[in-house]
């Protein structure tokens, strides 16, 4: 089977990208090196290729009602432009995927991850039968999409947009003009820092990558995009997040709400949020040498409690990190270790997220 391509495929090799597979895509993983290129949206600006997203649309009277069955946050008060981040469930309080809802003014848009985008599609159908007059489309063809990050994110891209981005708070978006198109940008990222994602034609994407790099942003790959997400702690779903994993255990209780609707896996995801979820997401740093890679076991007091989710150096830390799922009983220790081709190497609990931006 051959893989899919962005609409911005050729600029990416004219730059010499390194190009690998990811979700069924051929995408850029990086251009000069991870390190340098998570530094520059660390310290500058970067943009990324995001085009490979997947977009679902939810229009018509019951388009509401469907979002609030399919998510576990809750989008009855999100304003016109205003953005929300939710995992999606399944019953057993298992994760379909998480991803970000917009509520437009004629319909919702939900951003998911490229690789679950058939089967987050799948999923909102077989949902959407059960309630009338609603609309589920799957409009990921529509869009090409690029996200704008780091530091001088907005000056960079101020000159190009017609509206303020000044006063544009994090997690809304505006409907702005591009070279004469309307365009859906908002403020929004998966790297810890500030910056805003665009969603545009695919006729329109190499013209508007282009205009960045002459401005003076430079590109990231998704080998960059993976460190940043992992040193703010974001999670990515296939590791902090599955179908055997929920939000509560995943640390995302605070995206279950109790809300008067019923929604797929409430039950169980409200019992693990009053009692408590066997099993928690922590933060480790590594005390000895060794890269704790995802899917290594995690011992503590002597004994095998869980694993690695993600786990690699942390370019602006300067050192080995892990996320990791253990269980409850132990979550609270300080000394784990990790077992690291055959030997056990010592961690430490350290606090999440690893880091935050400046204010």
């Amino acid at each position: 089977m051959s893989l899919k391509r962005t609409p911005l495929y050729e600029a990416h090799k004219r730059l010499g990208a390194k190009m690998v597979e990811f979700g069924g895509w051929e995408m850029p993983i990086q251009y000069t090196s991870i390190i340098e290129e998570h530094q520059t949206v660390r310290r500058s600006v970067g943009i990324f290729d995001v085009s490979h997203m997947g977009e679902i649309e939810i229009s018509g009277r019951g388009a509401l009602a469907l979002v609030q069955k399919l998510i576990t946050n809750d989008a009855s008060a999100l304003a016109d432009y205003q953005v929300l981040y939710s995992p999606m469930c399944y019953e057993s309080g298992g994760t379909v995927d998480d991803l970000l809802v917009y509520k437009l003014p004629d319909r919702f848009l939900l951003v998911v991850n490229a690789a679950n985008t058939e089967k987050d599609f799948h999923w909102v159908q077989k949902n959407a039968a059960a309630f009338s007059d609603v609309t589920v489309r799957n409009a990921s063809a529509d869009y090409a999409q690029i996200a704008i990050q780091g530091p001088r994110a907005q000056e960079l891209l101020q000159p190009l947009v017609k509206s303020p981005l000044e006063g544009l708070k994090y997690y809304w978006a505006v409907h702005t003009r591009l070279w004469g198109e309307s365009v859906l940008l908002s403020r929004t990222g998966y790297t810890g820092e500030d910056g805003f994602e665009i969603y545009i034609s695919p006729e329109m994407a190499e013209r508007l990558w282009e205009e960045l790099l002459r401005a003076g942003a430079r590109p990231i790959g998704l080998g960059a995009r993976d460190t940043l997400r992992f040193e703010a702690s974001y999670p990515l779903y296939g590791h902090e997040l599955s179908d055997e994993i929920s939000p509560v255990e995943a640390g995302l209780g605070w995206t279950v709400k109790e809300k008067s609707t019923d929604y797929n896996g409430k039950s169980v995801l409200l019992a693990q949020k009053r009692q408590g979820a066997s099993r928690r997401l922590i933060g480790l740093k590594m005390l000895e040498g060794g890269v704790p890679r995802q899917g290594y076991k995690i011992f503590a007091v002597g004994i095998e409690v869980g694993w690695v989710t993600s786990g690699m150096y942390a370019p602006t830390l300067e050192g080995f990190l892990a996320m990791g799922l253990v269980s409850s009983s132990v979550s609270k220790e300080e000394n784990f270790e990790i077992e690291i081709r055959g030997e056990r190497r010592r961690a430490q609990r350290v606090p999440l997220p690893f880091y935050r931006r400046p204010r």
